[in-house]
């Protein structure tokens, strides 16, 4: 089965429709997949956006092949870019703020519900929530700088279609926040690629030491450098207790991640990680098993997995991974969103 990274998807109401990942990287909407999950719920929607004749040949099949509409297609690329866009300096690929993407995501789902009414219902967002999410603690204000003309256009969109939505306060919201981008000034996004284990106390010796990558399915989006080999591990013989140390290069943002430590697929040691400058750290004491483990292994034979969770997640691979960074690096600037063309002209200050 394809994992996720490589599919964007929309979870309409009553049916998922997917996209080809590179067709959208590379600015191309030629068809959407439509797979039913309730034919009620999706028969009138899927009516008004494809016509009577595909959809009774959808409702038959299950599913279809038809036609994309790029309001749709630029929905789920946002979407995508939400969840897996690979930033990172080790990549050369600069992160994307969560604020521009939140307000193009809320002009976009506006659009979709235009589009074909109750295609949306129950979305995981809506306009209103999107737009509230990228206004707060004036996180949009300080994006914008970069792209402020084309922020101030999307506003002015959304005012127009929350004043037609009967939403008095989020349209006025819009047209203040479209006022205000004219006296804007850029903010500063603090991030290092900070690596590496801190020196060992005299007396003490590595027992088992290695790197791993992060899987991308294991993380919150926009946390940590996408590359590979960020993760630095080491076991270490103390006087006191063997202690296993985990330090994750190029940190974004906080979040509650914890590294696992296995052997032959058992876990044996967990270590919480807190927020340090450019780097996620920590360390945890091992007990007698575990120390007799590392001591009488090699390294190769022990697996460290960065995440927030390790179990029952599908997880992406080294080839999963390389090839959505090889889409993202050829894709065309013609194609970006105002998300991408504010973070490649910020690039030279944020890396």
């Amino acid at each position: 089965m394809t994992h996720p990274v490589h599919t964007p998807v929309i979870a309409a109401d009553g049916a998922l429709i997917r996209f080809a990942l590179a067709d959208l990287l590379a600015g191309r909407t030629a068809t959407m997949h439509v797979e039913l999950t309730d034919a009620g719920a999706a028969e009138p929607w899927l009516t008004r956006l494809v016509g009577a004749e595909a959809t009774f040949v959808a409702l038959g099949r299950g599913q279809a092949e038809v036609a994309a509409r790029p309001e749709l297609g630029r929905l789920a690329l946002l979407l995508w870019l939400r969840r897996w866009w690979p930033a990172g300096p080790s990549l050369g690929i600069p992160s994307l703020d969560p604020a521009l993407l939140d307000l193009e995501t809320a002009v976009a789902t506006a659009d979709v519900e235009d589009l074909a009414e109750g295609l949306l219902d129950g979305f995981e967002a809506s306009p209103a929530e999107l737009f509230d999410a990228a206004i707060a603690e004036d996180a949009l204000l300080a994006a914008a700088p970069p792209v402020a003309e084309e922020v101030r256009g999307l506003c002015a969109r959304l005012a127009a279609w929350f004043d037609g939505e009967d939403d008095v306060v989020r349209a006025e919201a819009a047209a203040e926040m479209s006022a205000r981008l004219e006296k804007a000034t850029p903010g500063q996004r603090a991030y290092a690629l900070a690596a590496g284990l801190d020196p060992l106390a005299p007396g003490e010796g590595v027992l088992a030491a290695g790197h791993a990558s992060i899987d991308w399915a294991r993380v919150p989006p926009g946390i940590l450098d996408a590359g590979e080999d960020t993760v630095t591990w080491r076991i270490v013989a103390a006087a006191a207790a063997a202690r296993l140390e985990v330090v994750v290069a190029g940190a974004f943002a906080d979040a509650a991640i914890t590294a696992f430590a296995r052997h032959a697929g058992e876990l044996f040691a967990e270590v919480p990680l807190e927020l340090g400058p450019g780097r996620f750290s920590g360390t945890a004491e091992l007990d007698e098993t575990a120390t007799r483990l590392a001591a009488g292994v090699h390294s190769g034979q022990i697996t460290v997995a960065v995440g927030v969770a390790d179990e029952g997640v599908a997880g992406t691979t080294v080839e999963d991974r390389a090839e959505v960074v090889a889409l993202v690096r050829a894709r065309p600037p013609a194609a970006r969103t105002l998300a991408e063309r504010a973070a490649a002209a910020s690039a030279d200050e944020e890396f």
